[in-house]
């Protein structure tokens, strides 16, 4: 890892812990990090862990995925992120738990990025002032160009601070539910994209629908819609949003066109929801995709 970093994923490392017990590494920023690792784009990802057991084991798990840890603070007053899972068949609903150590992400711990950089960004981590200022500060040079991935999650959002971040980002991905929250919710999805994106001024809108696949708008005002792509099996929907983004980012690193984007994310996410929570450590998991 260079000193200076191209990617840098900023935001929420958390374990998701089911009914049954089981506890899996998660936060969407944190999914989206370890998925570019595995696709060989050498991301930074910046958070903040409790100096206990939690962080430790998150600390560990990167350094075996070689995720750089450079960006990885640790915190000796708040605890490590934790997140309880709900299933309702295979839908997830979350109790996200306040003050954790990824609300406190120090400006004077901050790796340094190159003026050119890629940062991507999710709402939850945004929460806190703390954290807020440190990822004002990191993508304070115009140069920055910000991908920010839209997780709406009661009650720690307000649609002033979302407008704020959306003024500032060049891409933006949410679902069509997210997209309906944030007042763009007429009957018509195109014409309501049309005035998100004109209105913040996006490169690119990206939409994705569940079972109705993804549609994404371009500032030229090109759309492009991708059906959703057939699971081989379903064990529930944790981090497929993520595994969305993760590979979307990547193929913008790779200059993909964007209908080659949209169709490699779809198969890309419809693979995660085979899995129990949001990443695998398997290397294997991921060859068809490198």
């Amino acid at each position: 890892m260079s000193q200076q970093s191209a990617l840098a994923i900023f935001g929420e490392v958390l374990f998701d812990c089911f009914p049954d017990g089981e506890r899996k590494l998660g936060g969407a920023p944190f999914n989206v990090a370890w998925h570019l690792q595995a696709f060989g784009d050498s991301p930074v990802f910046i958070s903040r862990v409790g100096d206990d057991e939690s962080g430790q084991q998150i600390r560990n798990a990167m350094q075996n995925w070689q995720l750089s840890t450079e960006g990885l603070q640790t915190d000796n007053k708040h605890p490590t992120g934790e997140v309880q899972v709900t299933l309702q068949g295979s839908e997830p609903s979350y109790d996200i738990r306040a003050d954790r150590a990824y609300d406190f992400i120090q400006t004077a711990e901050l790796p340094g990025l190159r003026n050119d950089a890629i940062v991507y960004h999710g709402s939850l981590a945004l929460r806190n002032a703390v954290s807020r200022d440190a990822f004002e500060f990191l993508t304070r040079p115009k140069s920055v160009s910000i991908f920010m991935d839209v997780n709406l999650r009661s009650p720690w959002w307000s649609k002033e601070d979302i407008y704020k971040c959306l003024e500032l980002a060049k891409w933006c991905k949410l679902n069509q539910l997210e997209l309906n929250e944030l007042g763009f919710n007429s009957a018509d999805l195109q014409q309501d994209m049309t005035r998100m994106q004109t209105h913040f001024q996006l490169e690119q809108l990206i939409v994705t629908r569940g079972e109705e696949g993804g549609i994404v708008r371009c500032n030229d005002g090109t759309f492009y819609e991708q059906k959703r792509v057939a699971a081989e099996q379903l064990v529930d929907t944790v981090g497929a949003g993520d595994a969305f983004s993760a590979m979307y980012i990547h193929g913008l690193l790779a200059g993909w066109p964007v209908q080659k984007i949209l169709l490699n994310a779809q198969q890309f996410a419809s693979k995660v929801i085979g899995l129990r929570g949001a990443v695998s450590e398997d290397p294997a998991f991921y060859s068809e995709f490198t």
